[in-house]
This record gives structure tokens, C-alpha cells and sequence, in this order.
């Protein structure tokens, strides 16, 4: 311990080779991972190396080594536990932000249901110009012109199935029914 204390490596390399594969088997108990406890001793001899100048040659420096290697040891448990937290908060904010991406999706299936049973229940026609419009994007005249009808005749449908279907559906969703139409 004294040639330790004063610096010599050879005293240090024969308390590693002394003392290494106890401490190894020591903190395998607690980590349960071979390159955890590897990093632990390797720190628990740079410790000792660093503080050598401290070393009590009076006192168990066994029981120095092994108080060292304990509490590397709990620091890593430690910090893996913070890092586990960590990473489970990350995944619940990941889930937490992909919620409304669902619950919107969900919703537009709804909405569309809706507006499908909707337009079901008016007359052929009206379903017929009321498709020609929003789905084909065609303007009144060239629905008139595909249907053998005057322009005001296919506005006049228009207007009916789009009252219709704006007094079956309440605000909120006729707002998602124009948003949709417009936007997709």
C-alpha cells in the first residue's frame, strides 16, 4: 500500500491483478451485464489510482475497494433508472402526439359515414349533381350540359342537398364537410 501510495505501478498492476476479478464478480451480481461491470472495475482502479495519495495504510484497503466499487455500482443502477424514466416519458409524449392524428382519423371516418348516409337518403338526382360537383369537380354548366339540363335546374339541386345535408349535420361537422370538400 505504501509503494501504491507513493506512485509505483508495479505495486498498482499487482493490486489490479489481486483484486480485479473479485471486484468483477461483485458488481455482476447487481448489473447483470458483463460490459457494465467491466466499466465499473476499470473506474473503480482509476479511482484508486487518482486517490492513491489518500490511501490509509492503517485501514482495510479491501474495504475501501469494495465501498468504491458499491457505490459505482449504484450510481449506474441509478442513472440507468433515470435514463429508463427518460425514455418511457419520450415514448408517452411520442404517444401522446400521435393520439390526435388517430382520434382526427377516426373522426373523418365518422364524418364521412355520415355524409355518405346522408347523400344516400337524397333524391337520385340530387345524388347524381351533388356527386358530379364534389367529386368530379364539375362546375353547374358542364353538369347541365352532361345531364340534358339547364343550369339553374342543377343549381337548384345543389342548393336543396347541400340544405339538406347542412340541416342533418350539426355546425361543427358541416364545417369538417366544407373543409373536406375543398381541401381533398
Amino acid at each position: 500500500m505504501t509503494l501504491l501510495k507513493n506512485g509505483d505501478m508495479q505495486a498498482f498492476d499487482t493490486i489490479y491483478n489481486r483484486y480485479c476479478k473479485r471486484l468483477y464478480y461483485f458488481v455482476i451480481r447487481y448489473v447483470k451485464s458483463d460490459e457494465d461491470a467491466e466499466e465499473i472495475v476499470q473506474e473503480v482502479f482509476i479511482k484508486v489510482w487518482e486517490n492513491r495519495e489518500r490511501i490509509n495504510v492503517f485501514s482495510s484497503f479491501e474495504s475501501f475497494l469494495f465501498t468504491i466499487a458499491y457505490n459505482s455500482t449504484i450510481s449506474l443502477i441509478r442513472k440507468r433508472v433515470s435514463e429508463k424514466k427518460y425514455l418511457d416519458h419520450l415514448a408517452s409524449i411520442q404517444e401522446t402526439q400521435n393520439a390526435p392524428e388517430v382520434v382526427n382519423e377516426v373522426q373523418f371516418h365518422e364524418l364521412n359515414e355520415r355524409v355518405n348516409q346522408l347523400i344516400a337518403e337524397l333524391t337520385p338526382r340530387q345524388q347524381e349533381i351533388f356527386r358530379l360537383s364534389r367529386e368530379e369537380g364539375l362546375s353547374h354548366d358542364e353538369i347541365a350540359v352532361r345531364l340534358s339540363l339547364s343550369s339553374n335546374t342543377v343549381k337548384n339541386h345543389l342548393v336543396s342537398a347541400l340544405k339538406y345535408l347542412r340541416s342533418n349535420l350539426d355546425n361543427g361537422l358541416m364545417i369538417c364537410v366544407l373543409f373536406l370538400h375543398l381541401f381533398f
